[in-house]
Order: C-alpha cells, then structure tokens, then sequence
C-alpha cells in the first residue's frame, strides 16, 4: 500500500506552486517539483519528457484531483527551475526520485513517466526498491540495445549533442524563441502523427506549449545531455527492478517505435505492455495517464 507521512514543515500546500527540494549532503543539487491533485492522496512522481518540465503533470490536475492522487512532478535537472547538476547520469534518477519523496514526506509512491523520463524512472526503481510500488512507463523511450527503429531525427540530435552540445543547444533556444511566438500546434506536431491538433483539445494544447517553453526557459543543458545520453549504455541494473512495471504505448508512436518497447517488455520479468490502437505519442500520454491514476492496483 502506498505509504505516506506528513508533509514537510513550511511547505507550501497549494496546488501548482514551484517548491524545491536538495539531495541530501550535496549542496549544489536543487531540484524543483510542483503537486497536483490532493495534498493527502496517493502520492504518484511523473517524471516528464525530452524537453519537458513539471508543467506537463497539469494535463492530469483534475483526474488526480478526482482520484485522490498527489502527484509530484520535478523538473529534472537542467530543466525548468531545477538547476544543472554536475556529472549528470541517467542513474540520477534515484536522487531524484528520493529528494521529492523525501522532500514530500512520502515513504512509498508510484512512478509515472513520460517518454524521455522513462529511463529516470528505471534508474530510480532499480536503485529504491523499498520506496517504488510501480512504473508506468507511458511511450517510454527505450534502452539503445532495444531501439533499431530510432527515428532518424533522434539519432541526428543525439549525435550532435555528443559531438557539438553548444550547437544543440543553439538550436534548442532558436525553437524555443519561435515557439514564443507560434501557435501551440507548432509544439504539439512534435509529439504527434497526421494533424497536430485533431485530436488534442485547445487546453491540452496550450499546456503542452507551456510545458516546452518552461523546459528551455533557463537551461538547454537537460536536453542537451538528455539526447546523448539515452543514445548510449544507461547504465542500469534492471535486474534490480521488483516492482510491476507497466508499458502503455501507441501503436502509431512514430517517436518511440512500439518493436523497441516489445523487445524491451519481454527482457523485463516484472513488466506488461499495454498496447492503444492508433494512438501517437502525445496521444498515448492524453489517455494512458488518466487510466493509470485512477487504478491504484
């Protein structure tokens, strides 16, 4: 049963607010996170995507809201308000993880996360087995070993960003500049197959912009790093992973191809995949997430 004591002292408890939380004995590791939902409910840590920020998680305010969720959302370091950190790994995902709960007062939660957050998310079940009840890995991007199909953009900004970070990084604020200036659909065509809009509601929409417009407001370091390092050996002990790991993916994921995801399913012992007929990846988020909080098996 998720666990939960009571919240930090002098805690902010309003919904949305920015808070920040340090790992312990490391100074210069600050992390931002915001909550959704109810402050006692079952706590939930979504971790976002490639770009991506803690304002992603308010697609889902009132679901969580409805479902007695408290949903813990940080912006990964380098990303949002979270400052860089030094020596960034993908096997930070467990000082992540453990300083919102900490942070939170939370002994237990579960782990939602979003495409590029899905490796941060393993990382932190390996290394927390006693604190992470399960993962949802929702169009969850895929260990390297698992990707033969890696869209041919993926693997271009993942070679820049390994060979020549400062232009990816250049080219992340030009992006982030003109999606100032753009209609969200320019952002939403990002995560999505056909007609950017069609079927993502004008909310969802503005969300998504402001959640890739937040990810890039201050650093470009989180996705800069992020690119590369999904590219290469993550680096972690999924053997270590007890907790039940669910796969919700789109068959029509053209950014994270479902073969790679089917290949990665069948190495897990503890995992099942759930599979959404037609949908994209931004699709696969809209309604996966939703079904996942309101199920608290």
């Amino acid at each position: 049963m998720t666990a939960q004591t009571a919240p930090a002292s002098g805690r902010s408890s309003t919904r949305g607010d920015v808070q920040f939380a340090a790992v312990e004995g490391e100074s210069d590791r600050r992390l931002a996170y915001a909550e959704y939902g109810t402050a006692t409910g079952s706590p939930v840590v979504f971790l976002h995507g490639t770009p991506g920020s803690r304002r992603l998680a308010e697609l889902f305010e009132s679901t969580a809201r409805d479902s007695d969720v408290r949903l813990l959302a940080p912006d990964r370091p380098g990303y949002g308000r979270s400052d860089p950190w030094p020596d960034p790994s993908i096997r930070d995902g467990e000082d992540i993880v453990r300083a919102v709960l900490d942070h939170a007062g939370v002994d237990t939660a579960r782990l939602v996360a979003f495409s590029g957050g899905a490796p941060y998310a393993f990382a932190a079940a390996a290394a927390l087995p006693s604190r992470i009840e399960r993962v949802d890995a929702v169009a969850g991007a895929t260990p390297p070993e698992y990707a033969h199909e890696r869209p041919a953009v993926q693997r271009a900004l993942s070679r820049v960003g390994s060979t020549a970070p400062s232009v990816l990084s250049a080219l992340f604020r030009v992006q982030r500049w003109v999606a100032e200036r753009r209609d969200p659909s320019f952002v939403v065509a990002q995560y999505t197959t056909g007609e950017p809009t069609a079927a993502v509601s004008d909310r969802a929409a503005e969300i998504v912009r402001a959640d890739f417009l937040e990810a890039l407001v201050r650093h470009r370091s989180g996705t800069v790093t992020e690119f590369r390092q999904t590219a290469a050996d993550w680096n972690v002990d999924f053997g270590a992973i007890d907790a039940p790991v669910r796969f919700w993916h789109g068959d029509d994921d053209t950014n994270v191809p479902i073969a790679a995801v089917r290949r990665f399913e069948a190495s897990l012992p503890t995992a099942r995949l759930e599979v959404l007929d037609g949908a994209d990846h931004l699709q696969t988020l809209l309604r996966a997430v939703p079904e996942i909080l309101t199920d608290p098996r």
